[in-house]
């Protein structure tokens, strides 16, 4: 298995693209630190907790350590991090993946969604780095991994296609996905000699997650047919496995990836 022995924690793993991750990684040997917010299910379009992923990710081979965690609350990362190196020893990979959408336009947002936008998708993001690089830059290095979206790229001047409703929020978090890439290249300047990688990865298109699903679902009657972030696990275990001197500061697709290394 090519990840025993590494230490990874993955936030906003109870479901979608973060339980997706954190199986792929269990099946290569990966100890998985499953962090979200889930531990029971409170809503029948939103499936899974984080006991029922570790559960996954030790059926797959790998050890798993579920953290109940809300990444918009410093000390529920601090915990994360404690409990992780109390657990492990160590950390060799820190995925941020856990992200909100608000609603609404410019004109009905409501200011305590762009609050929160802020500080789940991009303040939690930058605490968490700051919480575990002590320890990584002790352990020799490590993989930071900031999952971000096609959503960050600037569409372009105008004038655009008349489809009200269409991109309902979404300017909101392409300015916050935005920012986390921005981040992210700076980030792995700051840290290339500690041997620490920073590399962002998105998904090539729109994969039907619950988090995805959720708004247009019905909630007596949902449909649980949801999509596999097949691509992005192979993807990020790829990424584990190469030498973070070397493969840094990259803004990366799923898809592109697992295409060009023939994953």
């Amino acid at each position: 298995m090519s990840l025993q022995g590494k230490v990874c924690i993955v936030t906003g793993a109870s479901r979608g693209i973060g339980r997706d991750v954190a199986v792929a990684l269990g099946a290569e040997g990966a100890s998985v630190v499953i962090a979200a917010r889930s531990e029971t299910v409170f809503d029948k379009r939103l499936p899974g907790t984080i006991f029922t992923v570790a559960k996954e990710v030790e059926e797959r081979g790998g050890k798993a350590l579920a953290v109940k965690c809300d990444v918009s609350r410093d000390e529920d990362l601090e915990t994360l991090v404690s409990r992780t190196m109390e657990t492990f020893g160590r950390i060799d990979m820190l995925m941020n993946n856990a992200a909100i959408l608000v609603p609404g336009n410019m004109q009905t947002v409501q200011p305590r969604h762009l609050d929160l936008i802020w500080r789940v998708d991009l303040r939690g993001p930058l605490m968490a780095v700051k919480l575990v690089l002590g320890h990584m830059i002790a352990g020799g290095g490590g993989h930071i991994i900031n999952v971000s979206s096609r959503a960050a790229v600037f569409p372009g001047p105008g004038p655009y296609p008349v489809s009200p409703g269409s991109q309902a929020g979404g300017s909101f978090y392409g300015m916050v996905k935005a920012g986390l890439e921005r981040f992210s290249q700076g980030l792995a300047r700051e840290l290339a000699p500690h041997k620490i990688a920073v590399n962002v990865l998105s998904p090539q298109g729109s994969i039907a997650t619950p988090g995805n699903r959720f708004a247009r679902n019905d909630p007596n009657n949902p449909d649980l047919n949801f999509e596999e972030a097949v691509e992005m696990g192979k993807a990020t275990v790829w990424i584990m496995n190469q030498d973070p001197t070397q493969f840094t500061g990259n803004i990366l697709y799923d898809k592109e990836v697992v295409a060009t290394h023939s994953l």
